[in-house]
C-alpha cells in the first residue's frame, strides 16, 4: 500500500508513530491485565479466580489473556517476574548487581541490600505465597512454578555470594555456599509473611532487620 499523496503531488511518509503507538497500547493493555490479575488472585486465591474475571476487569477478551500468558499459571509467573523488578526506574536486580560491584564498604552494602528487600518483598512475597498455597492445594502447574522460582532465587543468591566473596567483602573463611544460604533465608517470602503479614512490621523495619541479619552473619 502506497503512502498518501500531499497537495504538492509528493508522497508523504506513512505516519511512523502508528506501529509504536499500537505497541504502546498493547503493552499498556497487558500491564492492566497483570495488575487486575494480581488484585483478583490476592483477593480470591488462585483456584477461585477465572480468566474470564481477569479479562473483564482488565477490559480485554479472554483470548487476549490466553494468547499472551497461556492461562493462569503463565499469568502468575508474569506477575511474579514483574514484582522482582521493584519500584525503581531500573530493575532491582541490575541495581543490586551494580551496588555489589561498586560499593567498597561491606556494612553500607548490607544496608543497600536491606533497602532492596524493603522495595521488592512487598511486591514479590505475596505472589510467592500465592504460588505456594496453590501448589499445596494440589495444582501441578503451580507446584512446578514453585520449584522453578525457588531454584531461580537460590541461583540468584549464589550469584550474589560469589560476587561478594570474590571481592573479599565477606568474613574471612566464609564460602559462597554458606553466604548464599544466608541470603536465601533472608529473602524467603515466609520470613516476610511471619514478620510483616503476621506480626505487623512495616516494610522499612523489615528491611532494616534484613540488613542487620545479613551483616551479623556475613561480615
Amino acid at each position: 500500500m502506497q503512502s498518501p499523496v500531499n497537495a504538492s503531488g509528493k508522497q508523504t511518509p506513512k505516519r511512523a508513530y502508528d506501529a509504536r503507538r499500537r505497541r504502546q497500547l498493547a503493552d499498556e493493555a497487558l500491564h492492566t491485565v497483570r495488575a487486575r490479575a494480581r488484585e483478583l488472585f490476592l483477593a480470591k486465591g488462585f483456584g477461585a479466580t477465572t480468566i474470564a474475571e481477569i479479562a473483564r476487569a482488565a477490559g480485554v477478551s479472554p483470548e487476549t489473556v490466553y494468547k499472551n500468558f497461556g492461562g493462569k499459571p503463565g499469568l502468575v509467573r508474569a506477575i511474579y517476574e514483574e514484582s522482582l523488578l521493584g519500584a525503581g526506574g531500573a530493575p532491582a536486580e541490575q541495581r543490586s548487581d551494580l551496588a555489589q560491584l561498586t560499593t567498597n564498604d561491606p556494612a553500607a552494602l548490607m544496608e543497600q541490600l536491606g533497602r532492596f528487600t524493603t522495595e521488592v518483598s512487598p511486591l514479590g512475597a505475596p505472589v510467592f505465597l500465592l504460588i505456594r498455597d496453590a501448589a499445596a492445594g494440589g495444582d501441578a502447574a503451580m507446584a512446578a512454578l514453585l520449584a522453578e522460582v525457588d531454584d531461580a532465587r537460590y541461583r540468584r543468591m549464589l550469584h550474589n555470594a560469589r560476587q561478594l566473596v570474590g571481592r573479599g567483602l565477606l568474613r574471612a573463611g566464609l564460602d559462597d555456599t554458606e553466604a548464599a544460604d544466608v541470603m536465601f533465608t533472608c529473602t524467603a517470602a515466609e520470613l516476610y509473611e511471619t514478620l510483616v503479614l503476621k506480626r505487623g512490621w512495616s516494610a522499612e523495619r523489615y528491611g532494616t532487620f534484613i540488613a542487620r541479619t545479613l551483616a551479623a552473619n556475613l561480615l
